[in-house]
């Protein structure tokens, strides 16, 4: 039986709707334009995996307070302001299945909506003198825009190898995940080695996330985002670059050449997927997760106490890798 959402919301239910309802009141302003478009943002929200940890990993931690709601609500508001912003670079007309907010009010509204989230975040923290937050979470943010700078700068050689892989991958989506329990241990006001412990464990959970959203580009079309999506933006990830490391140099030209001339066509898809799955290319990154998964547990069983909230957060670790979208 898959994990369900709710079964690993549990222990912090209220804690969640509370959460919402201190989020709606962060994100308000004067402004009508602006209070329509935060409004949209908010009834469009995802899973809400990222405050969940905060919260869970304060709970473990042994209290959630007022610091807690304010840190999972910088994170948000930071996170959400990067995300405007990167649907005006990409040129996204949708977010999750939803228009984009530059798609329904243009690039420059969309970009000041950015901005304006951003500040948001910013005087949160900063009204609450929550500086050792402020400072985790912008540490992430620097993080994510150098693990994007550095991908776009590699793409267009498509000469990633597993250790820049890695790296991408640490900064642009596991540094998130371990500013959200960094977070949460903080708001919890356990020790700094504690906090350090928190903060690996989300780094690992984040690295084993993202290889599985990189297999997905390689599985069945039915779940999850379209075959090939990763192929036709010409994006390295790990199950390709196994297999290029496995090819005859004859073949890694061919595919090579494909990927950055013609992978809008959907034959080149189709050879790519094929050629990584005969090199073994997606076991391999099942294997590299699966390891990732098991390091997360292990340490998580190493520095927090078993209770309601440690069971939750094994759960949710679960979850990301075995969720199908």
């Amino acid at each position: 039986m898959p994990i369900r959402i709710e079964e690993i919301q549990a222990p912090i239910q209220n804690e969640m709707m509370l959460f919402e309802q201190k989020f709606r009141s962060f994100m308000q302003s004067k402004v009508f334009l602006l209070d329509t478009i935060t409004h949209y943002i908010v009834k469009r929200k995802g899973k809400q995996i990222r405050p969940m940890f905060v919260f869970l990993i304060a709970g473990a931690c042994g209290g959630i307070t007022e610091k807690t709601y304010r840190g999972a609500s910088l994170i948000e508001l930071l996170h959400t302001a990067t995300l405007v912003h990167d649907d005006v670079v990409d040129d996204s007309m949708y977010r999750r299945g939803f228009f984009s907010i530059n798609a329904l009010w243009k690039n420059k509204i969309a970009v000041l909506v950015g901005d304006y989230l951003l500040s948001r975040g910013l005087l949160l923290s900063v009204d609450n003198q929550d500086f050792d937050l402020l400072q985790i979470v912008s540490t992430a943010v620097r993080e994510m825009s150098e693990g994007e700078l550095l991908q776009i700068a590699k793409a267009r050689k498509l000469d990633i190898t597993e250790e820049v892989y890695f790296e991408v991958i640490r900064q642009k989506t596991a540094s998130l995940i371990a500013s959200c329990c960094a977070v949460g241990a903080c708001s919890a006001g356990v020790s700094p080695e504690i906090q350090e412990k928190a903060k690996l464990f989300g780094e690992k959970v984040g690295i084993a996330f993202q290889i599985k959203d990189d297999l997905f580009d390689y599985g069945d079309a039915e779940i999850g985002k379209p075959v090939g999506i990763d192929i036709k933006e010409k994006k390295m990830t790990l199950p390709l670059i196994y297999a290029l490391s496995k090819a005859s140099w004859l073949e890694k030209r061919e595919i090579i050449f494909l990927i950055k001339n013609q992978s809008h066509k959907n034959s080149t898809v189709k050879r790519v997927v094929e050629f990584v799955k005969n090199k073994g290319g997606i076991e391999y990154a099942q294997e590299k997760m699966q390891k990732y998964y098991q390091e997360a547990i292990t340490l998580l069983n190493s520095f927090l106490p078993q209770n309601e909230y440690s069971i939750s957060l094994q759960k949710l670790l679960q979850f990301t890798i075995e969720r199908n979208h």
